[in-house]
Formats: structure tokens, sequence, C-alpha cells
């Protein structure tokens, strides 16, 4: 069984759909341990908590380094002996100390069709430039900024009568189905 955590910034739908799809796998493979905020107002916190999900709260203004920082994040998943770590809405760059040490062991979900809107606003960059179409990208985390190779992708057309909450909610709808999908497929070579 391949041990999980799940780093969230904010909502933590992405968390929520991967915790519950993955204990209606009838084969399971993967285990979410735990998550992992770097927000005390995290709503990810909420969804943990009825899920009975143990969760961490770490917060990088209580570190005098990021270095630190993620050196404490090492120790919690050290603990708690993770294998996997899955990024779902971690509005944070990972430096080398943590990327070192769980080298193409760290996976993101990006709401676009890498290379194309890449950074922190993927939806609403697609949205105003207008494209046709963008998507969901799964991919392993490297140096850059959603740059690391790609796992999965999913296209969508955003229709023309979409506004920016309709192409949200059908990115999101996605992100929903394949993240945990590709994490099983992903933990069968573990």
């Amino acid at each position: 069984m391949v041990r999980v955590a799940v780093f969230a910034s904010g909502n933590g739908g992405n968390f929520q759909s991967i915790v519950e799809t993955s204990r209606n796998y009838e084969e399971k493979n993967y285990e979410i341990e735990l998550l992992i905020v770097d927000k005390e107002s995290a709503f990810a916190i909420e969804r943990a908590k009825k899920l009975g999900v143990p969760y961490y709260v770490v917060l990088p203004k209580s570190f005098s380094s990021k270095k630190e920082y993620e050196e404490r994040i090492i120790e919690i998943l050290k603990e708690n002996k993770i294998d996997l770590v899955a990024l779902a809405g971690y509005m944070r760059i990972i430096s080398p100390t943590l990327l070192n040490e769980y080298r193409d062991r760290i996976v993101n979900i990006h709401p676009a069709y890498l290379p194309n809107f890449p950074g922190k606003d993927g939806i609403g960059d697609a949205f105003r430039a207008g494209a046709k179409e963008t998507g969901v990208t799964i991919h392993y985390v490297d140096e850059g900024v959603d740059s690391g190779k790609i796992i999965y992708q999913e296209k969508l057309t955003i229709e023309k009568d979409w506004d920016i909450e309709k192409l949200e909610e059908e990115i999101h709808k996605i992100e929903h189905r394949i993240y945990p999908k590709t994490l099983k497929e992903l933990c069968k070579n573990f």
C-alpha cells in the first residue's frame, strides 16, 4: 500500500475527491495518510476533519527560512512513512530541500493543458486569453513552475457562452475525476 500525503492551501476539493474515491476502490493500492496545509484558514482542514484524515498546519511564517519550513514538512512525512506527495491546490513553489528528498515522488494537478497557461491562475489566464480549449494536467514536480514531466492530460473545449465560473466548474469536474484515477495508476508501479 502506497502511503500518500496531500498538500493543499485552500478549499480542498481535490483532496476530498481523492480521499472519497480511493476509499471506494475495490482494489486499493494507496491510502491518503495525511493532509498538510500552509494556511490556518484553509477549508481543506474542515474536509480533513469530516473525512477523519490527520492534518498538519505548517505555517511558513513560523520559520526563519523556506529551508527550515520544508525540513519540518520532511520530518512529518518521514514520521508518517509517506511514499508519495500529491499537491492539490498547494500554492507554493517546492524548493530543492523538499524536492531532493522526494525526487520523482511529488505530483501536482494543474488546471490547464500544459505547457499552456502555467502558474497560479491557469483557469483565469486561459479565460482572459480567449482560448478555445484548455484542460487539466497531472505532472511530476521539478525545479520549474508547472514544468515537470507530464503524467496525464485531458483537454476541455471552452464553449462561447461560458463565464469564468462555468469554466472553473468544468475544470474541477475533470480534476476530481482524473486525479484519484491517475494516482491509482501511478501507485501500481511503486
